[in-house]
Protein backbone atom coordinates (compact mmCIF):
# COMPACT_ATOMS: atom_id res chain seq x y z
CA UNK A 1 0.00 0.00 0.00
CA UNK A 2 2.89 2.20 0.78
CA UNK A 3 4.21 1.69 -2.86
CA UNK A 4 0.93 2.83 -4.36
CA UNK A 5 0.31 5.84 -2.60
CA UNK A 6 4.32 6.91 -3.06
CA UNK A 7 3.04 6.65 -6.41
CA UNK A 8 0.97 9.39 -6.50
CA UNK A 9 3.18 11.72 -3.90
CA UNK A 10 5.12 11.50 -6.94
CA UNK A 11 2.81 12.48 -9.48
CA UNK A 12 2.47 15.50 -7.52
CA UNK A 13 5.46 18.17 -8.97
CA UNK A 14 3.82 20.35 -11.72
CA UNK A 15 0.43 19.78 -10.81
CA UNK A 16 -1.65 23.12 -11.36
CA UNK A 17 -4.36 23.94 -8.76
CA UNK A 18 -6.88 27.22 -8.57
CA UNK A 19 -7.34 28.12 -4.23
CA UNK A 20 -10.39 30.27 -3.91
CA UNK A 21 -10.75 31.60 -0.40
CA UNK A 22 -10.55 33.64 2.73
CA UNK A 23 -6.93 34.81 2.63
CA UNK A 24 -5.45 35.66 6.37
CA UNK A 25 -2.46 36.85 7.77
CA UNK A 26 -1.32 34.95 10.43
CA UNK A 27 0.54 37.18 13.10
CA UNK A 28 2.20 35.52 16.40
CA UNK A 29 3.98 37.40 18.87
CA UNK A 30 5.98 34.76 21.22
CA UNK A 31 7.31 35.80 24.81
CA UNK A 32 8.11 34.24 28.34
CA UNK A 33 4.58 34.15 30.76
CA UNK A 34 6.44 33.84 33.66
CA UNK A 35 4.61 36.27 36.16
CA UNK A 36 0.89 37.56 36.41
CA UNK A 37 0.16 41.57 36.52
CA UNK A 38 -0.50 43.02 39.41
CA UNK A 39 -3.15 45.43 37.57
CA UNK A 40 -5.22 42.28 36.56
CA UNK A 41 -5.46 38.79 36.83
CA UNK A 42 -3.92 37.60 33.41
CA UNK A 43 -0.80 36.43 32.52
CA UNK A 44 2.56 39.31 31.18
CA UNK A 45 3.88 38.30 28.08
CA UNK A 46 7.63 39.48 28.02
CA UNK A 47 7.90 39.39 24.09
CA UNK A 48 10.75 37.27 22.32
CA UNK A 49 9.92 37.09 18.89
CA UNK A 50 7.40 37.86 16.71
CA UNK A 51 6.83 36.84 12.82
CA UNK A 52 4.54 36.49 10.38
CA UNK A 53 2.70 33.65 8.16
CA UNK A 54 0.39 32.74 5.95
CA UNK A 55 -3.00 31.37 7.04
CA UNK A 56 -6.28 30.73 5.94
CA UNK A 57 -6.62 29.86 2.56
CA UNK A 58 -3.17 31.39 1.85
CA UNK A 59 -2.28 28.37 4.05
CA UNK A 60 -3.30 26.07 1.98
CA UNK A 61 -1.43 27.54 -0.95
CA UNK A 62 1.44 26.98 1.36
CA UNK A 63 0.36 23.25 1.95
CA UNK A 64 -0.03 22.69 -2.05
CA UNK A 65 3.43 24.60 -2.68
CA UNK A 66 5.11 22.08 -0.35
CA UNK A 67 3.41 18.92 -2.00
CA UNK A 68 5.00 20.46 -5.45
CA UNK A 69 1.93 21.74 -7.16
CA UNK A 70 1.91 25.23 -8.61
CA UNK A 71 -0.91 27.14 -7.46
CA UNK A 72 -3.15 29.97 -8.78
CA UNK A 73 -4.64 32.18 -5.72
CA UNK A 74 -8.17 34.22 -5.59
CA UNK A 75 -9.05 35.98 -2.84
CA UNK A 76 -9.95 39.48 -0.97
CA UNK A 77 -7.78 42.03 0.54
CA UNK A 78 -7.90 45.33 1.50
CA UNK A 79 -5.51 48.45 0.44
CA UNK A 80 -3.62 47.94 3.11
CA UNK A 81 -0.27 47.46 4.43
CA UNK A 82 -1.06 44.07 5.85
CA UNK A 83 -2.20 43.06 2.27
CA UNK A 84 1.44 43.91 0.94
CA UNK A 85 2.74 41.75 3.62
CA UNK A 86 0.19 38.89 2.47
CA UNK A 87 1.03 39.58 -1.16
CA UNK A 88 4.66 39.52 -0.66
CA UNK A 89 4.37 36.26 0.69
CA UNK A 90 2.75 34.41 -1.61
CA UNK A 91 5.14 35.63 -3.89
CA UNK A 92 8.20 33.78 -2.00
CA UNK A 93 6.10 31.16 -1.84
CA UNK A 94 5.90 31.08 -5.41
CA UNK A 95 2.28 31.06 -5.80
CA UNK A 96 0.31 33.07 -8.88
CA UNK A 97 -1.24 35.88 -6.58
CA UNK A 98 -2.78 37.56 -10.27
CA UNK A 99 -6.41 36.78 -8.91
CA UNK A 100 -5.89 38.48 -5.51
CA UNK A 101 -9.08 41.21 -5.36
CA UNK A 102 -8.08 44.63 -3.49
CA UNK A 103 -11.37 46.01 -1.98
CA UNK A 104 -11.81 49.66 -0.72
CA UNK A 105 -13.30 49.63 2.58
CA UNK A 106 -12.66 46.05 3.48
CA UNK A 107 -9.29 45.51 5.85
CA UNK A 108 -6.74 42.53 5.13
CA UNK A 109 -8.44 39.95 7.36
CA UNK A 110 -5.38 39.41 10.32
CA UNK A 111 -4.93 37.16 13.15
CA UNK A 112 -2.36 38.14 15.75
CA UNK A 113 -2.13 35.53 18.63
CA UNK A 114 -0.07 35.65 21.73
CA UNK A 115 1.85 32.83 22.43
CA UNK A 116 3.45 32.23 25.78
CA UNK A 117 6.18 29.92 27.17
CA UNK A 118 6.13 29.29 30.61
CA UNK A 119 8.74 27.04 32.82
CA UNK A 120 9.93 26.29 30.05
CA UNK A 121 7.43 24.03 28.70
CA UNK A 122 5.72 23.74 25.23
CA UNK A 123 4.38 27.25 23.56
CA UNK A 124 0.29 28.10 24.81
CA UNK A 125 -1.51 30.33 22.57
CA UNK A 126 -3.02 33.24 25.50
CA UNK A 127 -5.27 35.29 23.39
CA UNK A 128 -5.64 36.15 19.68
CA UNK A 129 -6.80 39.12 18.28
CA UNK A 130 -8.59 39.42 15.25
CA UNK A 131 -8.48 42.47 12.20
CA UNK A 132 -11.62 41.70 10.00
CA UNK A 133 -14.77 42.41 7.96
CA UNK A 134 -17.29 39.61 7.78
CA UNK A 135 -19.82 40.74 5.88
CA UNK A 136 -20.64 39.79 2.81
CA UNK A 137 -18.91 40.66 -0.64
CA UNK A 138 -20.95 43.32 -3.05
CA UNK A 139 -22.38 42.22 -5.69
CA UNK A 140 -19.70 44.36 -7.66
CA UNK A 141 -16.54 43.15 -5.97
CA UNK A 142 -17.91 39.46 -5.73
CA UNK A 143 -18.44 39.54 -9.71
CA UNK A 144 -15.04 40.97 -10.04
CA UNK A 145 -14.20 38.04 -8.09
CA UNK A 146 -15.64 35.44 -9.75
CA UNK A 147 -14.16 36.59 -12.97
CA UNK A 148 -10.73 36.55 -11.81
CA UNK A 149 -11.68 32.48 -10.80
CA UNK A 150 -13.46 31.95 -13.70
CA UNK A 151 -10.80 32.97 -15.99
CA UNK A 152 -8.25 30.48 -14.43
CA UNK A 153 -10.98 27.43 -14.30
CA UNK A 154 -9.75 25.87 -18.12
CA UNK A 155 -5.68 26.57 -16.97
CA UNK A 156 -6.13 24.13 -13.86
CA UNK A 157 -6.07 20.42 -12.93
CA UNK A 158 -8.54 20.62 -9.91
CA UNK A 159 -10.32 23.74 -8.57
CA UNK A 160 -10.39 23.98 -4.23
CA UNK A 161 -12.25 26.46 -2.38
CA UNK A 162 -11.70 26.91 0.91
CA UNK A 163 -14.23 28.97 3.14
CA UNK A 164 -13.78 30.59 6.73
CA UNK A 165 -16.75 32.22 6.21
CA UNK A 166 -15.17 36.25 6.43
CA UNK A 167 -17.78 37.22 3.34
CA UNK A 168 -15.80 35.81 0.44
CA UNK A 169 -16.84 32.97 -0.34
CA UNK A 170 -20.16 33.78 -1.58
CA UNK A 171 -22.87 32.04 -2.88
CA UNK A 172 -22.52 33.78 -6.70
CA UNK A 173 -18.87 33.24 -6.70
CA UNK A 174 -18.94 29.06 -5.54
CA UNK A 175 -21.74 28.82 -8.43
CA UNK A 176 -20.21 30.60 -11.07
CA UNK A 177 -16.72 28.39 -10.50
CA UNK A 178 -19.02 25.45 -10.36
CA UNK A 179 -20.52 26.43 -13.36
CA UNK A 180 -17.17 26.88 -15.20
CA UNK A 181 -15.73 23.57 -14.01
CA UNK A 182 -18.57 21.58 -14.94
CA UNK A 183 -18.19 22.82 -18.84
CA UNK A 184 -14.41 21.98 -18.20
CA UNK A 185 -14.87 18.97 -16.40
CA UNK A 186 -12.66 20.25 -13.56
CA UNK A 187 -13.24 18.80 -9.87
CA UNK A 188 -14.16 21.22 -7.90
CA UNK A 189 -13.42 20.87 -3.40
CA UNK A 190 -14.92 22.65 -0.72
CA UNK A 191 -13.86 22.70 2.87
CA UNK A 192 -17.13 24.48 4.11
CA UNK A 193 -17.74 26.71 6.44
CA UNK A 194 -19.34 26.22 10.12
CA UNK A 195 -22.73 26.60 8.33
CA UNK A 196 -26.75 25.39 8.51
CA UNK A 197 -26.63 24.94 4.85
CA UNK A 198 -24.49 23.97 2.23
CA UNK A 199 -26.84 25.34 -0.71
CA UNK A 200 -23.69 27.74 -1.77
CA UNK A 201 -21.65 24.38 -2.36
CA UNK A 202 -24.43 22.90 -4.39
CA UNK A 203 -23.35 20.51 -6.98
CA UNK A 204 -19.37 20.61 -5.47
CA UNK A 205 -17.09 17.24 -6.93
CA UNK A 206 -16.29 17.19 -2.76
CA UNK A 207 -16.82 18.77 0.61
CA UNK A 208 -14.34 17.99 3.45
CA UNK A 209 -15.67 18.97 6.43
CA UNK A 210 -15.04 17.66 10.48
CA UNK A 211 -17.40 15.94 12.13
CA UNK A 212 -18.39 19.39 14.16
CA UNK A 213 -19.11 21.23 10.71
CA UNK A 214 -21.06 18.13 9.92
CA UNK A 215 -22.68 18.04 13.04
CA UNK A 216 -24.11 21.61 12.65
CA UNK A 217 -25.05 20.84 8.57
CA UNK A 218 -27.28 18.06 9.36
CA UNK A 219 -28.89 20.10 12.70
CA UNK A 220 -27.83 17.22 15.19
CA UNK A 221 -24.78 16.02 16.82
CA UNK A 222 -22.97 13.11 15.52
CA UNK A 223 -21.45 10.32 18.01
CA UNK A 224 -20.21 7.42 16.19
CA UNK A 225 -18.72 6.36 12.73
CA UNK A 226 -22.46 5.05 11.67
CA UNK A 227 -23.81 8.40 12.09
CA UNK A 228 -21.47 10.43 10.17
CA UNK A 229 -21.86 8.23 7.27
CA UNK A 230 -25.45 8.50 7.45
CA UNK A 231 -25.06 12.27 7.70
CA UNK A 232 -22.91 12.36 5.05
CA UNK A 233 -25.13 10.71 2.73
CA UNK A 234 -27.62 13.01 3.73
CA UNK A 235 -25.90 15.77 2.55
CA UNK A 236 -25.09 14.22 -1.05
CA UNK A 237 -28.52 13.22 -1.34
CA UNK A 238 -29.81 16.80 -1.06
CA UNK A 239 -27.07 19.03 -2.42
CA UNK A 240 -25.81 16.69 -5.35
CA UNK A 241 -22.41 15.97 -4.39
CA UNK A 242 -19.91 13.62 -5.65
CA UNK A 243 -18.59 12.82 -2.28
CA UNK A 244 -17.81 13.57 0.67
CA UNK A 245 -14.55 12.98 3.22
CA UNK A 246 -15.39 13.83 6.59
CA UNK A 247 -12.47 14.26 9.03
CA UNK A 248 -13.21 12.40 12.46
CA UNK A 249 -10.64 13.43 14.34
CA UNK A 250 -8.86 10.80 16.45
CA UNK A 251 -10.93 8.39 14.40
CA UNK A 252 -9.08 9.41 10.80
CA UNK A 253 -11.71 10.08 7.71
CA UNK A 254 -15.13 8.42 6.57
CA UNK A 255 -15.50 8.80 3.28
CA UNK A 256 -19.15 8.93 1.54
CA UNK A 257 -19.77 8.37 -1.81
CA UNK A 258 -22.71 9.68 -4.20
CA UNK A 259 -23.91 5.89 -4.42
CA UNK A 260 -23.64 5.79 -0.84
CA UNK A 261 -21.18 3.28 -0.32
CA UNK A 262 -19.17 4.37 3.15
CA UNK A 263 -15.42 3.89 4.19
CA UNK A 264 -13.92 4.28 7.15
CA UNK A 265 -10.01 5.41 7.12
CA UNK A 266 -8.10 4.97 10.58
CA UNK A 267 -5.78 7.45 11.14
CA UNK A 268 -2.18 6.48 12.70
CA UNK A 269 -1.56 7.50 16.79
CA UNK A 270 -0.44 11.07 17.03
CA UNK A 271 1.05 12.99 20.12
CA UNK A 272 -1.42 16.09 19.23
CA UNK A 273 0.51 19.39 19.89
CA UNK A 274 -1.86 21.87 17.82
CA UNK A 275 -5.17 21.12 15.88
CA UNK A 276 -4.28 24.45 13.90
CA UNK A 277 -4.26 24.79 10.23
CA UNK A 278 -4.95 20.27 9.66
CA UNK A 279 -8.01 21.14 7.84
CA UNK A 280 -5.66 23.28 5.28
CA UNK A 281 -3.78 20.22 5.33
CA UNK A 282 -6.07 17.70 4.79
CA UNK A 283 -7.74 19.60 1.94
CA UNK A 284 -4.25 20.82 0.24
CA UNK A 285 -3.26 16.96 -0.09
CA UNK A 286 -6.91 15.83 -1.13
CA UNK A 287 -6.86 18.74 -3.82
CA UNK A 288 -3.34 17.96 -5.16
CA UNK A 289 -3.71 13.87 -4.91
CA UNK A 290 -6.62 14.65 -6.94
CA UNK A 291 -5.20 16.92 -9.50
CA UNK A 292 -2.12 14.08 -9.82
CA UNK A 293 -5.08 11.66 -11.08
CA UNK A 294 -5.13 9.48 -7.40
CA UNK A 295 -8.29 7.49 -7.17
CA UNK A 296 -10.86 8.97 -3.88
CA UNK A 297 -9.59 6.65 -1.30
CA UNK A 298 -6.23 7.17 -1.60
CA UNK A 299 -6.37 10.56 -1.95
CA UNK A 300 -8.35 10.77 1.17
CA UNK A 301 -5.46 8.21 2.62
CA UNK A 302 -2.74 10.67 2.23
CA UNK A 303 -4.69 13.36 3.37
CA UNK A 304 -5.33 11.62 6.52
CA UNK A 305 -1.71 11.53 6.34
CA UNK A 306 -1.46 15.24 6.11
CA UNK A 307 -3.64 16.19 8.63
CA UNK A 308 -2.11 13.90 11.20
CA UNK A 309 1.54 15.45 10.50
CA UNK A 310 0.25 18.67 10.99
CA UNK A 311 -1.11 18.41 13.96
CA UNK A 312 2.14 17.00 15.82
CA UNK A 313 3.50 20.94 14.76
CA UNK A 314 2.71 23.94 16.41
CA UNK A 315 0.90 26.45 14.45
CA UNK A 316 0.56 26.17 10.20
CA UNK A 317 3.17 24.80 9.20
CA UNK A 318 3.44 23.01 5.76
CA UNK A 319 3.50 19.62 5.22
CA UNK A 320 6.41 18.72 2.45
CA UNK A 321 6.09 15.65 -0.08
CA UNK A 322 9.48 13.94 1.86
CA UNK A 323 7.30 14.12 5.53
CA UNK A 324 4.42 12.16 3.85
CA UNK A 325 6.49 9.77 2.06
CA UNK A 326 8.80 9.55 5.21
CA UNK A 327 5.23 8.53 7.49
CA UNK A 328 4.56 6.07 5.08
CA UNK A 329 7.57 4.44 5.24
CA UNK A 330 7.45 4.53 9.11
CA UNK A 331 3.84 2.92 9.10
CA UNK A 332 4.55 -0.06 6.80
CA UNK A 333 7.86 -0.92 7.09
CA UNK A 334 7.05 -4.29 5.83
CA UNK A 335 7.53 -3.52 2.53
CA UNK A 336 10.77 -2.23 2.11
CA UNK A 337 12.22 -3.58 5.34
CA UNK A 338 14.98 -1.95 7.32
CA UNK A 339 17.24 -0.87 4.16
CA UNK A 340 16.95 2.28 3.43
CA UNK A 341 18.73 4.73 0.73
CA UNK A 342 20.59 7.61 2.98
CA UNK A 343 17.43 9.94 1.50
CA UNK A 344 14.57 7.75 2.72
CA UNK A 345 15.97 7.36 6.11
CA UNK A 346 17.54 10.98 6.62
CA UNK A 347 13.73 11.83 5.45
CA UNK A 348 12.43 9.56 8.48
CA UNK A 349 15.13 10.85 10.63
CA UNK A 350 13.93 14.52 10.64
CA UNK A 351 10.21 13.40 10.80
CA UNK A 352 11.38 11.18 14.24
CA UNK A 353 12.91 14.24 15.57
CA UNK A 354 10.34 16.24 15.24
CA UNK A 355 8.33 13.92 17.85
CA UNK A 356 11.00 14.11 20.01
CA UNK A 357 12.80 10.82 19.52
CA UNK A 358 16.88 10.49 19.68
CA UNK A 359 18.61 9.04 17.32
CA UNK A 360 21.44 6.45 17.51
CA UNK A 361 23.79 5.94 15.26
CA UNK A 362 26.61 3.37 15.14
CA UNK A 363 28.23 1.39 12.44
CA UNK A 364 30.26 -1.58 11.37
CA UNK A 365 30.58 -4.36 8.88
CA UNK A 366 28.74 -6.99 11.48
CA UNK A 367 29.79 -9.76 8.96
CA UNK A 368 29.18 -13.01 10.82
CA UNK A 369 26.60 -11.34 13.68
CA UNK A 370 27.39 -13.16 16.81
CA UNK A 371 26.42 -12.82 20.57
CA UNK A 372 28.58 -9.91 21.35
CA UNK A 373 27.21 -7.82 18.44
CA UNK A 374 23.84 -8.49 19.57
CA UNK A 375 24.76 -7.38 23.20
CA UNK A 376 26.40 -4.42 21.98
CA UNK A 377 23.46 -2.94 19.52
CA UNK A 378 20.86 -3.73 22.40
CA UNK A 379 23.17 -1.25 24.65
CA UNK A 380 23.18 0.74 21.64
CA UNK A 381 19.55 1.28 21.03
CA UNK A 382 18.75 1.90 25.34
CA UNK A 383 20.73 5.53 24.07
CA UNK A 384 17.56 6.78 21.99
CA UNK A 385 14.50 5.47 20.46
CA UNK A 386 15.87 4.75 17.36
CA UNK A 387 18.97 2.78 16.25
CA UNK A 388 20.55 3.43 12.76
CA UNK A 389 23.36 1.06 11.46
CA UNK A 390 25.60 2.15 8.99
CA UNK A 391 26.84 -1.42 7.16
CA UNK A 392 30.13 -1.31 4.90
CA UNK A 393 29.08 -2.33 1.65
CA UNK A 394 30.82 -5.61 0.36
CA UNK A 395 33.80 -3.15 -1.47
CA UNK A 396 33.89 -0.92 1.42
CA UNK A 397 34.74 -4.45 3.56
CA UNK A 398 37.61 -5.54 1.22
CA UNK A 399 39.10 -2.26 0.99
CA UNK A 400 39.42 -3.01 4.71
CA UNK A 401 42.11 -5.58 3.96
CA UNK A 402 40.24 -7.95 6.41
CA UNK A 403 41.37 -10.69 3.83
CA UNK A 404 40.97 -11.49 0.71
CA UNK A 405 37.85 -14.24 1.48
CA UNK A 406 36.04 -10.97 3.20
CA UNK A 407 32.95 -10.55 3.55
CA UNK A 408 31.96 -13.88 3.94
CA UNK A 409 28.51 -12.42 3.62
CA UNK A 410 27.03 -10.57 1.48
CA UNK A 411 26.03 -7.04 1.81
CA UNK A 412 21.90 -7.71 1.28
CA UNK A 413 22.86 -10.87 3.26
CA UNK A 414 24.11 -8.98 6.54
CA UNK A 415 21.62 -6.10 5.89
CA UNK A 416 18.90 -8.97 6.16
CA UNK A 417 20.17 -10.72 9.10
CA UNK A 418 20.59 -7.16 11.18
CA UNK A 419 17.53 -6.12 9.78
CA UNK A 420 15.41 -9.24 11.47
CA UNK A 421 17.33 -7.95 15.13
CA UNK A 422 14.14 -5.90 16.78
CA UNK A 423 16.56 -3.22 18.61
CA UNK A 424 17.56 -1.72 14.86
CA UNK A 425 15.39 0.38 13.15
CA UNK A 426 17.56 1.27 9.94
CA UNK A 427 20.42 -0.09 8.29
CA UNK A 428 21.99 2.09 5.62
CA UNK A 429 24.84 0.96 3.06
CA UNK A 430 28.18 3.05 2.94
CA UNK A 431 31.25 2.26 0.69
CA UNK A 432 33.96 4.35 2.01
CA UNK A 433 36.08 3.53 4.67
CA UNK A 434 34.56 5.10 7.09
CA UNK A 435 31.41 6.18 7.57
CA UNK A 436 31.73 9.93 7.96
CA UNK A 437 29.80 11.49 5.07
CA UNK A 438 26.66 9.00 6.55
CA UNK A 439 26.86 10.67 9.95
CA UNK A 440 26.83 14.30 8.17
CA UNK A 441 24.19 13.23 6.47
CA UNK A 442 22.13 11.70 9.14
CA UNK A 443 22.94 13.75 11.98
CA UNK A 444 22.45 11.39 14.70
CA UNK A 445 22.04 12.71 18.60
CA UNK A 446 23.97 10.05 19.28
CA UNK A 447 27.35 8.57 17.82
CA UNK A 448 27.84 4.46 19.52
CA UNK A 449 30.78 3.13 19.44
CA UNK A 450 32.68 -0.04 20.96
CA UNK A 451 34.86 0.44 24.26
CA UNK A 452 38.02 -0.59 22.05
CA UNK A 453 37.86 2.69 20.08
CA UNK A 454 38.86 4.53 23.06
CA UNK A 455 42.32 5.11 22.05
CA UNK A 456 41.82 4.77 18.20
CA UNK A 457 39.73 8.23 17.62
CA UNK A 458 36.13 7.61 16.84
CA UNK A 459 35.26 8.93 13.52
CA UNK A 460 32.76 11.68 13.41
CA UNK A 461 33.24 12.87 17.05
CA UNK A 462 33.81 16.21 16.23
CA UNK A 463 31.11 16.54 13.80
CA UNK A 464 28.25 15.36 16.25
CA UNK A 465 29.65 17.24 18.84
CA UNK A 466 29.76 19.93 17.21
CA UNK A 467 25.95 20.62 17.17
CA UNK A 468 25.15 19.31 20.55
CA UNK A 469 25.10 15.51 20.32
CA UNK A 470 27.41 13.10 22.51
CA UNK A 471 29.37 10.37 21.91
CA UNK A 472 29.42 6.76 23.83
CA UNK A 473 31.72 4.23 24.19
CA UNK A 474 29.70 0.98 25.08
CA UNK A 475 31.73 -2.22 26.16
CA UNK A 476 32.21 -5.59 24.34
CA UNK A 477 31.87 -9.15 25.39
CA UNK A 478 35.13 -10.25 26.18
CA UNK A 479 36.31 -12.47 23.30
CA UNK A 480 34.11 -12.23 20.88
CA UNK A 481 34.63 -10.78 17.46
CA UNK A 482 34.08 -11.85 13.80
CA UNK A 483 37.74 -11.62 13.06
CA UNK A 484 38.72 -14.09 15.79
CA UNK A 485 35.99 -16.23 14.80
CA UNK A 486 37.22 -16.34 11.19
CA UNK A 487 40.59 -17.05 12.02
CA UNK A 488 38.93 -19.97 14.00
CA UNK A 489 37.10 -21.37 11.10
CA UNK A 490 40.50 -21.03 9.22
CA UNK A 491 42.25 -22.76 11.56
CA UNK A 492 39.60 -25.69 11.28
CA UNK A 493 40.06 -25.96 7.94
CA UNK A 494 44.27 -26.20 7.79
CA UNK A 495 44.34 -28.84 10.56
CA UNK A 496 41.64 -31.12 8.99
Amino acid sequence: MEHDLAHWIHALPGKRVLLVGDLILDRYVFGDAERISPEAPVPILRVVESREAVGGSANVAACLRALGCEVAVCGVVGHDANADRLRAMLDRLGADASGVLAVSGRPTTTKTRLVGLAQHRHRQQLLRIDEEETQPLGEADAGALAALAVALVRDVDVICIEDYDKGVVVDSVVQAILAEAAKANRTVLVDPARLESYERYRGAGMITPNREELSVAVGRRLTSLDQVGDAARELIGSFGFGAIVATVDREGAVVVTSDGECTHLPTTPRAVYDNTGAGDAVLAMLAAATAGGADLISAATLANVAGGLEVEKFGCVPITADEVLADLRLTDRKHNGKLGSVEEVAAELSLRRDRGETVVFTNGCFDILHAGHVDFLRRCSREGSALVIGLNTDSSVRSLGKGDDRPINSFEDRAMVLGALECVDYVVGFDEETPENLIRRLRPDVLAKGADWADRGVVGREFVESYGGRVVLLPLVPGLSTSHLVERIRSERQSR
